[in-house]
């Protein structure tokens, strides 16, 4: 006599292998954003391409991360694992990671956070201050075994001598450079005593300079 499963005992059992499947640990994934509606926190929509679709999950900490902004029809690269969700008994991709496909993509995410600034009014005139004809104390943020400090000094001491440098030292380039740039920032804007304040770094590739477009 045959023995007949019930919906839930097949659903748990293709659960276990998508679990247990290596291949759907770490899938990347290419496809374009559909049914996109942002939410406050957790972020479901669909990835298609002309043929299929997949549902998609991005975590709120996640979404929060990438630097930019989903929008509907997008097409992007992602990052994530396939689970089984059982009472609907459908199939999707957790995120991990995303980024916009082709050339572009760090110019999209730099075009959104200025377009998200200047929202916010963060560029308007109100927020600028004057710099100074002549500053008697320069606080400067960058590397202290770089080019640019010395480049800093030797113009410094040259057009303006007299003038004093305070500098704070910073990891400007790789992980952390960012935040540790920002309390620099922070830890000298304590001060009533500085006139000016320089962020500075060498060049470099667009890559390496993406981190002074993070938002903190």
């Amino acid at each position: 006599m045959e023995k007949y499963l019930s919906v839930t005992t097949l659903t748990k059992y293709l659960k276990m292998k998508f679990d247990k499947d290596p291949y759907l640990e770490r899938v990347y994934l290419t496809g374009q954003v559909s049914n996109f509606r942002k939410r406050p926190t957790h972020q479901y929509f669909s990835l298609k391409d002309d043929r299929a679709v997949i549902q998609a999950t991005i975590w709120s900490g996640i979404y929060q991360k990438l630097g930019f902004d989903l929008e509907e029809g997008m097409k992007i690269n992602v990052i994530g694992r396939v689970q089984v969700y059982e009472p609907s008994g459908s199939y999707s991709i957790i995120i991990e990671k995303a980024e916009p496909d082709g050339v572009g993509a760090l110019a999209i995410q730099f075009e959104q956070l200025k377009k998200k600034l200047s929202e916010e009014g963060l560029f308007q005139e109100r927020f600028k201050q004057a710099i100074p004809q002549f500053a008697k104390r320069i606080g400067v943020v960058t590397s202290p075994s770089g080019a640019v400090i010395q480049d800093i000094i030797t113009t410094v001491s040259r057009r303006f001598p007299g003038v004093e440098i305070v500098l704070y030292p910073t990891k400007v380039q790789g992980e952390g450079a960012a935040e540790e740039i920002a309390r620099n920032i922070a830890r000298a804007n304590e001060r009533e005593d500085l006139d000016v304040l320089i962020i500075g770094r060498g060049g470099g590739s667009i890559e390496d300079l993406w981190l002074l477009t993070k938002r903190l």
